[in-house]
Order: structure tokens, then C-alpha cells, then sequence
């Protein structure tokens, strides 16, 4: 991390002492993705790129969907975008298919492409995109279930269910299942405990998702653990303490640090959460795109991590978060 911190400083220092002397048209960025404005991660995201923008004297729009999620909304934002001839067009890739022909339509037509936050599965393969910021997801899963595992009980039977809040879409589809590679290791691996496996179809609205997890949680009150392939699980933390279900009864985790996760952390009813630094994913593509077009240089992939963050995190990363930089 401290060494992409650097490079990550090295470039700001470069672009900084390079934009007036360039001799270059201000560069037109568009920034489309798969979520809406009131999803309080993409905030940092903007906050990255806002900042990128800013000092490379760019002209900068970032798309939100209207809906949480729409690939639909998504892929006509894409095209609007195209339709003004961006210099740079960074996207989120949520579904292997929906966007190809667009993405190939860019790259034909000159435009500096990235995936951001969210990649084809297939990575390069599967789409002409430039490179990918952001969390390698898979990896990111297991990690989470690694972690969580070590506040599961020290015997008796487990029941471990898999929130999966965007059935279909990558990011969604690729933590859950590195979360459920770890469980079926975990369970190989403890041959004589009873562990129970269970994926569960959540959605991206925190109200939903309360009331489908609750309702869950409640016909099954033996369940051990809950994890979310978003931040959806602090709304299910709420519903908990508002049923009077103790802290720490149903373990909890998730990804991405957000105000909402932070206050269920330090009040004990989620025990692990896993950041990929959204402002980074931000800022980075910004400063890449501008070093593709002034000087040649190609994207490269960056993994913005997929750091675990305990509840004595909490207190240093809430200032950050503050700042809407975390």
C-alpha cells in the first residue's frame, strides 16, 4: 500500500508541474457507473475524482443511474457520453455483455477507456477496456470469511448466510463467491461440525434488504453469521437492535466503509469490513487518463485492496470518512 501511496503522489507531483506547460486543451472526462446518488460510497468516488479533475484542469462530469443498479440507465448514460466525444470515458463494468459494443465503440473511436471500480470477469479478455481500477473481488470475499471465522464459535453447529445483493452482477457474484470458497474450506475443514452454507437474494436498498435478512434471521434464529457483498448489512444491524437481538448474536460483515457501517461497528453488531478505498478509485483513472493523452502512457491495472478493518479501526478511519475520503 505505502508503495502505491507513492506512485500515487509521484504522478499527482508530475501532473502538477506539467499542466501549465503542456500546451494541451483542457481534457473532457466522463465518468458513468452502475449506482445511484444516494449511495454514500460513491460519494468518495466522486470526491476522488472531483479532486483528480481539479488538478489537471479537466472538464469532469460523473453519471449516477436514476435507479440503484440499472445497467439499462447505465448503458444509455454510456452513450450519451460518447455522443459529446470524451477524451476519457471511465465505466464500471457490472455486466460481462451489456456494454461490449459500446466499450469497443470508444476504443474505435480513440477514447481513452477504463473499467472502474467494477471489471468484465474476463478482465482484458472479455472486453477491449484500457485497464481496471479497483478490488479484486473474489480474493476480497475470502478474505472477508477468513476473518469472520475467527469470531465464529469454537464448536457447535454453523450457519453461515451469503447476502447477495445484485443477483447477476459481478462485483455482487465474485465477492459472494470467494466469501462461500472460504466456508466450503472452512467446512472441509471441520469435518465433525455441522456448518450450513446459505445464499440468500438481498437487492441494493437498505429498506429491502433489512426486511428480507430480518425476516430471514428471524425463521432461522440459529443463524451464526451474516455477510453482505455491499454495505447493506448496517440497515439489517438497525433492525436487530430494534428487535433487542444482542450485539455479536449474528456476526456480521461486509465491504466498504461508510458512515451507516461505522456506527454498527463501534455499537458491536458488525465484527469485519473490508474497504477498497473509493477514493482512489477516483482519483487514480483520472490521473492515468491524463498521462494516456498527453503523453502516450498506457493505463495500467490497479488493485485499490481489500483491506479488513476491525472495530479499533473505527475511530481513524471515521475522520477520514468525515473528509469523504474513506
Amino acid at each position: 500500500m505505502k508503495k502505491l501511496l507513492s506512485t500515487l503522489a509521484l504522478m499527482s507531483t508530475l501532473v502538477a508541474g506539467a499542466v501549465s506547460a503542456d500546451g494541451h486543451s483542457p481534457m473532457n472526462i466522463v465518468f458513468t457507473h452502475h449506482s445511484s446518488a444516494s449511495n454514500p460510497f460513491w460519494q468518495a468516488v466522486k470526491k476522488g475524482f472531483d479532486d483528480a479533475c481539479s488538478k489537471i484542469e479537466a472538464n469532469c462530469q460523473m453519471i449516477f443511474t436514476q435507479t440503484e443498479g440499472a445497467i439499462d440507465q447505465q448503458a444509455a448514460n454510456m452513450m450519451a457520453a460518447l455522443a459529446g466525444n470524451p477524451d476519457a470515458l471511465l465505466t464500471s463494468i457490472v455486466d460481462n455483455n451489456a456494454f461490449d459494443e459500446i466499450i469497443q465503440r470508444a476504443v474505435d473511436n480513440g477514447v481513452i477507456t477504463m473499467a472502474v471500480n467494477v471489471d468484465d470477469t474476463e478482465g482484458a479478455d472479455g472486453n477491449a477496456r484500457a485497464s481496471f481500477v479497483g478490488q479484486g473481488f473474489i480474493p476480497a470475499g475470502y478474505s472477508l470469511g477468513k476473518k469472520m471465522a475467527e469470531f465464529f464459535p469454537k464448536d457447535g453447529p454453523i450457519k453461515a448466510v451469503v447476502g447477495i445483493s445484485a443477483p447477476g452482477q459481478n462485483w455482487s457474484e465474485q465477492r459472494g463467491a470467494g466469501v462461500m470458497q472460504y466456508l466450503e474450506e472452512f467446512k472441509a475443514a471441520n469435518p465433525g461440525r455441522n456448518v450450513e452454507i446459505v445464499r440468500l437474494d438481498t437487492g441494493t436498498d437498505g429498506a429491502v434488504v433489512a426486511e428480507r435478512v430480518g425476516a430471514y434471521i428471524n425463521a432461522n434464529p440459529d443463524t451464526t453469521a451474516y455477510f453482505d457483498t455491499g454495505l447493506w448489512h448496517a440497515y439489517v444491524a438497525q433492525v436487530l437492535a430494534d428487535r433487542g437481538v444482542a450485539p455479536g448474536k449474528v456476526l456480521m460483515g461486509g465491504f466498504d466503509i461508510v458512515a451507516e457501517v461505522l456506527q454498527q461497528m463501534e455499537a458491536g453488531y458488525i465484527q469485519v469490513q473490508v474497504d477498497q478505498q473509493p477514493y482512489m478509485q477516483g482519483f487514480i483513472p483520472v490521473m492515468q487518463a491524463y498521462l494516456a493523452h498527453t503523453i502516450n502512457l498506457s493505463p495500467a491495472d490497479v488493485d485499490t485492496g481489500q483491506g479488513i478493518v476491525l472495530v479499533e479501526d473505527v475511530p481513524a478511519l471515521s475522520e477520514l470518512a468525515k473528509q469523504g475520503l474513506r
